[in-house]
């Protein structure tokens, strides 16, 4: 498994190289692999159809207890499948699609990154490492969807898909934190055993809250499905692939995985029935309100998805086998569909439903692609979707009240999917042609040969149910539900949902014949402008206004003067700590010791405090910087008494070289008075001091009063020598224990020493170009000195 993530990964990498090269064969090069990896993964379909898991596990943060662990069992491995198989096709389609496209590399490079990332998802048996490669699923999708990036829609439909899936990720990851707290591990093949007590945790309810988050807005739940539609703006082989057979799925699988450690509840329940239903029955109405042919099928995609969360929701046995057939269903005549709709649009220049009408004779191979998954998506006998809706039907019949509710949604939201069955095919092929903005005509082999293919595939699968259940939904069921006994068929016989299946299918009938009143309804109307329309509009606006908060606190904050800067600093610092002091912090303080102290201990610090205030009424730079030079010198003296004259010698040397280099630096500066020009002013910049100053000075009170433990100390002295080989344990902390922390320190002093150097390097070239100090850039002036300097205005640059 580890070998097969490798792989696609150094493809995706070597990919533009070869593309140079290969041109529009690289579709058809590139599928050679997940081809390849397809046969790999079935070659473990007896394992696991015999209940038996393929593990691999290999060490990753050793030192934390973490590790790269994979497992493949029923449900791992029909996403695998679904993932190379769909993903080889799709190869092989966009090769034909894109063409000659001189940025094809790049293209595929970032749909392998892509699918090396779903695999790796789907495979993982460790939470963390399901959560990288989850976050690298959301990241190679915002490259593919804003593919084309000098068009706007693609950019934002790019930004809404990251934005949202991405902060359903940060959910996700606190859900996935407080589950391995909970359950003492990260392994997810070992949190079932912690399931019968998770459900009763205290930290249940935000666990499951938080996965939920995560699942939903990756797989366009309500009111997170707006994301998808949007989607469609980019390429149609991106839409193909990972909005209708695999990203989009992501959640979905998620919620399967968890199953045994989550579901149960009243809570799982009612949160997957109620926004899977709804959005199961919005999805599959809202296809009246829009006439884009991939805006229709992403609907019809939204739909499915809220059906795989209510089945799960339900959680029966029956209703996971019927996840399983309806996974299968979906995502072959779904891709299908995609890239039949992109090879319209490809040789017509049009997909708008509008438009499109008698493509039969100039594009029959494509009619005949679109007549085979739009009929399994239909549901019709013997399809394979038959055979999935009812299963489902089936499901729902035996899960009692919730099952009733579930049955209802489903007739609603099936009788209008197979009225869009039915519009894909007869508006689009049948009836008078209509002109198009190219001159229809059948597309190359790439564009028809894959629908062709899964359409084939849906209609053969349908009569051979048996072997495919125990094959693939068989396992999948056991590993999700536990064990059960399948009743799969094409034909059970003259049964209650077969009735609801030939129901459904008249009221399909009943809402094609009148879909022109449907489309023109109020219902609809209303139903395009809350669902369609609104929730990405909502979204944009609310980008737009956090956007502007962010420019009123850029401008209220970013004054250019040094003082404000500092004021706002240390006064959130000083706040902050305060707030932590009186909660957290117990100040135990004899003052009866006052009178231990000596006199010249004393004078010491009559010095501190007298240099101290001289340095904060300094009239000038310079005097301040002296006052400070004393303060420090009073600090040393401290040292010196107290017995640390390494420290005091440090502290000299430092403030010597302080005070010269600063007073130098000074004398060639504007000369610019130091003091507040206000009463408001002084009074803020004296609050804020004393607040961070007695702050301080009582942490530093309540550290002397308790007794510091010295695990850590003993840590060190112990194991300096036997771990790092050091015998100066100093050297060992910061190189060894505090590595990263000296990294970091170095990182800072680099980028420092780089920014003097172009200042330096700027003034040498402003002496060599006789530029007079007058004309110099505002940047090189004293900040402190520009008081009339005002923000730039909102949305200037």
């Amino acid at each position: 498994m580890m070998v097969a993530i490798v792989m696609l990964l150094g493809a995706a990498l070597a990919v533009p190289f070869v593309a140079k090269v290969t041109g529009r064969w690289t579709g058809a090069l590139v599928a050679l692999l997940p081809a390849g990896l397809f046969i790999q993964f079935a070659r473990q379909l007896p394992s696991t159809s015999a209940g038996q898991p393929v593990t691999e596990v290999r060490p990753w943060v050793e030192a934390l207890g973490v590790e790269l662990a994979f497992r493949l069992d029923g449900l791992s491995v029909m996403f695998a499948l679904l993932i190379l198989g769909i993903g080889a096709i799709i190869a092989v389609y966009a090769g034909a699609y894109m063409g000659n496209h001189p940025r094809l590399g790049r293209f595929f490079a970032f749909f392998l990154l892509f699918m090396a990332a779903m695999l790796g998802l789907v495979v993982s048996d460790d939470l963390f490492a399901l959560f990288v490669f989850w976050e690298l699923t959301s990241l190679a999708s915002f490259f593919l969807i804003g593919f084309v990036h000098d068009k706007e829609d693609n950019r934002a439909a790019a930004r809404q898909a990251l934005v949202v899936t991405g902060a359903g990720g940060l959910a996700l990851l606190g859900g996935f934190i407080l589950l391995a707290s909970a359950a003492d591990t990260s392994r997810i093949s070992m949190l079932a055993q912690s399931s019968p007590g998770l459900i009763h945790d205290s930290r249940y309810g935000w666990i499951l809250g938080l996965v939920l988050i995560g699942a939903f807005t990756k797989s366009a739940q309500v009111p997170f499905h707006f994301w998808l539609p949007a989607a469609m703006a980019g390429p149609t082989p991106v839409s193909a692939y990972l909005h209708s057979a695999t990203m989009v799925k992501a959640g979905i699988f998620l919620l399967a995985r968890l199953f045994p450690v989550l579901g149960g509840s009243d809570g799982w329940l009612f949160a997957c029935v109620s926004f899977g239903g709804a959005t199961m029955v919005l999805s599959a109405w809202a296809c009246f309100a829009v006439t884009d042919l991939k805006q229709i099928l992403a609907y019809t995609t939204t739909m499915a998805l809220g059906l795989f969360v209510l089945l799960l929701g339900i959680g029966t046995t029956a209703a996971v086998e019927a996840f399983g057939f309806y996974l299968v269903v979906h995502a072959l005549y779904k891709a299908g569909l995609f890239m039949a709709a992109g090879g319209i649009d490809h040789e017509t220049g049009t997909r708008d439903l509008s438009q499109l009408s008698g493509l039969l004779r100039a594009m029959p191979l494509t009619a005949a692609a679109v007549a085979l998954t739009a009929a399994s998506m239909a549901g019709f006998p013997p399809w394979i979707g038959f055979v999935g809706k009812e299963s489902t039907y089936e499901a729902a019949l035996h899960a009692g009240a919730s099952g009733l509710v579930a049955l209802a949604l489903m007739i609603l939201a099936n009788a209008a999917l197979i009225a869009i069955s039915l519009t894909l095919f007869f508006d689009v092929f049948m009836g008078p042609p209509r002109p198009t903005p190219k001159p229809a005509h059948e597309g190359p082999i790439g564009l028809w040969a894959g629908p062709v293919v899964l359409g084939v595939l849906g209609l053969v699968l349908g009569p051979i149910t048996k072997p495919l259940a125990s094959t693939l939904i068989a396992p999948l069921t056991v590993s999700v539900a536990g064990p059960y006994e399948t009743h799969a068929a094409l034909w059970h016989g003259l049964t209650p949902a077969l009735g609801l299946s030939v129901l459904t299918i008249a009221m399909g009938g009943a809402i094609f014949a009148f879909r022109a009143h449907v489309r023109a309804s109020a219902a609809i109307t209303a139903l395009a402008s809350a669902f369609v329309v609104g929730p990405g509009r909502a979204f944009e606006r609310a980008l737009l206004a956090l956007h502007q908060a962010a420019e009123r606190i850029i401008a209220l904050i970013h004054s250019g003067k040094l003082r404000r800067y500092l004021l706002i600093a240390f006064g959130v610092l000083g706040l902050a700590a305060a707030l932590a002091f009186t909660q957290r912090v117990a100040l135990n303080v004899d003052l009866a010791t006052l009178g231990d102290v000596l006199a010249h201990e004393w004078i010491v610090v009559i010095l501190l405090i007298a240099s101290s205030w001289a340095a904060g009424t300094a009239a000038t730079p310079v005097r301040a910087v002296l006052a400070l030079g004393v303060s420090g010198y009073s600090v040393a003296l401290i040292y010196l008494l107290f017995g640390a004259p390494d420290l005091g010698m440090t502290q000299f040397s430092i403030e010597t070289l302080t005070v010269i280099l600063v007073a130098l630096i000074l004398v060639h500066l504007p000369q610019t008075g130091l003091q507040a020009k206000t009463r408001a002013a002084k009074t803020t910049t004296l609050i804020v001091s004393s607040l961070v100053g007695m702050v301080m000075g009582g942490l530093t009170l309540a550290i002397l009063s308790v007794d510091l433990s010295l695990t850590v100390s003993e840590y060190y002295a112990r194991n300096s020598y036997v771990i790092a080989h050091g015998h100066n344990i100093v050297n060992v902390i910061l190189v060894d224990f505090r590595g990263f922390d000296t990294w970091g320190e170095i990182t800072v002093l680099t980028i420092a020493g780089l920014g003097v150097y172009s200042l330096l390097r700027r003034a040498e070239q402003r002496s060599e170009t006789g530029l007079p100090d007058d004309e110099r850039d505002a940047d090189d002036q004293d900040l402190d000195s520009t008081s009339d300097h005002q923000p730039p205005a909102s949305g200037e640059t």
